[in-house]
This record gives C-alpha cells, sequence and structure tokens, in this order.
C-alpha cells in the first residue's frame, strides 16, 4: 500500500513562494511528482523526478518551480517561484508503479496566488 501526504499549500500574492512536501509510506517507486488542477480544468503535470534525480517540468514553470527528492525521508518538495494567479491550483503529489501503470495520489493541496 502506498500513501501520500502534502503539506504546505496557501495563500500567496503574485511573485510570492511556497514549498510544497509531501511524505511516502508503503512502496517507494522511481517515479515521483506534482500535479495540479484548477477548476474546470483537467489535471496536469507540473513536475517530477527519479529516484537518480533526473528531472521533467511543464513549460509552465520551467525556470519557477523546481522538485527535489530525499530518497532517505521518503519525501518529494516541490519549490516553488514567482507564482502567478494562473498557478492557482490544487496540487497532489503522485508516484507510479509503471509495471502495472498504476498511480498512487495524495489528497491534494490548495495552492492560490491573488493578483
Amino acid at each position: 500500500q502506498v500513501r501520500l501526504v502534502e503539506s504546505g499549500g496557501g495563500l500567496v500574492h503574485a511573485g510570492g513562494s511556497l514549498r510544497l512536501s509531501c511524505v511516502a509510506s508503503g512502496r517507494i517507486f522511481n517515479v515521483m511528482g506534482w500535479y495540479r488542477q484548477a477548476p474546470g480544468k483537467l489535471r496536469e503535470l507540473v513536475a517530477t523526478i527519479t529516484i537518480g534525480g533526473i528531472t521533467n517540468y511543464a513549460d509552465s514553470v520551467k525556470g519557477r518551480f523546481t522538485i527535489s527528492r530525499d530518497n532517505v525521508k521518503n519525501t518529494v518538495s516541490l519549490q516553488m517561484g514567482s507564482l502567478e494567479p494562473a498557478d492557482t491550483a490544487v496540487y497532489f503529489c503522485n508516484t507510479k508503479n509503471t509495471l502495472l501503470n498504476l498511480d498512487y495520489w495524495g489528497q491534494g493541496t490548495q495552492v492560490t496566488v491573488a493578483s
């Protein structure tokens, strides 16, 4: 069983910063990441990171967000900077069992960026 628990969301003004954290328990898979879902929109990739530290970012967050991972503590974090109102969404921690094509999700944390 996999459990993901996010923390760190909140309200911030445009241009500000926030840091999201996710603690994973149970089986740990190679890829962990963050997705987000804004009202009325589909859930979208924000960033992923492998156990080896290979990262992937959505074009919309490149240069502003940084994903990191602690393989000893089983945590993945997302440092978000230069936040924009368009970043407002519920952010979800994710990990994948790629062999079974199975996703695991946290409960989500709200990020609101005020203009």
